[in-house]
């Protein structure tokens, strides 16, 4: 079942989002070779103690960090840890901000000082589909008509959309309905409506869209060991279109 949320519980969404953004701000200057993404996780977790706020996935299904932190070939949940990034790396911080009960949910790439120019292109094209994603949820359009927007530009530009992992909605719980393939054919799927809210967050890879699982059962990883990256916002929908929750600028 598809909850269609209130005005005031998008914009109870709407106060954990613009958090979770300046959450982000922060890490661009924090993020450089030398640091770890353990650092980084110690520092969201206070970063959002200090503004009353939790990070709602530490605990989720015993995973114990505040953040995902994923490098390189790692597609997602990849944990927080005490190696270095190293330049030419490129990392993706995913996160939950739970603040008074409202949730809000925004995943960001990162280049690690200077990254190759495949790289680069990379996080462009990612970060662009995403925002394509969100242009095309409108009331009146379907599901399928997001997933369409990614896909055909991502492959457009010679790289392959991840089909293991999909946005969804949030609310009350971290995942709710509807699931948000990044592929698909237009006109599928159910319809977007007003007081929807949820997630789209494309990860896109350099070769194969195929994924395989670490051992310990969070981490997924491209098949060909090419990097992967990744942007995610909360969106509401509104009469007038999609509202972004997490929008940074």
């Amino acid at each position: 079942m598809i909850v269609l949320k209130s005005a005031r519980e998008i914009e109870n969404m709407r106060e954990a989002g613009k958090l979770l953004a300046s959450v982000h701000k922060k890490l661009r200057s924090l993020i450089k070779p030398g640091v770890t993404t353990l650092e980084i996780d110690e520092f969201v977790e206070d970063y959002l103690k200090k503004h009353g706020a939790t990070p709602q996935q530490k605990g989720y299904r015993d995973y114990k960090y505040a953040t995902c932190a994923s490098i390189n070939d790692e597609v997602c949940h990849g944990f927080p840890r005490k190696e270095a990034l190293k330049d030419g790396d490129i990392v993706t911080v995913d996160m939950v901000v739970n603040l008074n009960g409202a949730l809000a949910d925004s995943a960001w790439s990162y280049a690690v000082g200077n990254v190759s120019e495949q790289a680069q292109k990379l996080l462009d094209v990612t970060k662009e589909a995403l925002y394509r994603g969100i242009a095309a949820s409108v009331p009146g359009n379907r599901i399928g008509d997001i997933g369409h927007a990614i896909q055909s530009y991502v492959e457009a530009e010679g790289f392959s959309v991840v089909r293991e992992f999909i946005g969804h909605g949030i609310g009350a719980v971290i995942h709710e309905k509807p699931d948000i393939p990044h592929y698909g054919l237009p006109g599928r799927g159910p319809r977007i409506k007003e007081g929807m809210v949820f997630t789209i967050e494309p990860m896109v890879n350099i070769g194969q869209w195929k994924t395989k699982m670490d051992n310990n059962g969070w981490t997924a990883r491209t098949v060909d060991g090419e990097l992967s990256a990744q942007y995610e916002h909360t969106i509401a929908i509104t009469k007038d279109g999609p509202i972004i929750l997490t929008e940074q600028e």
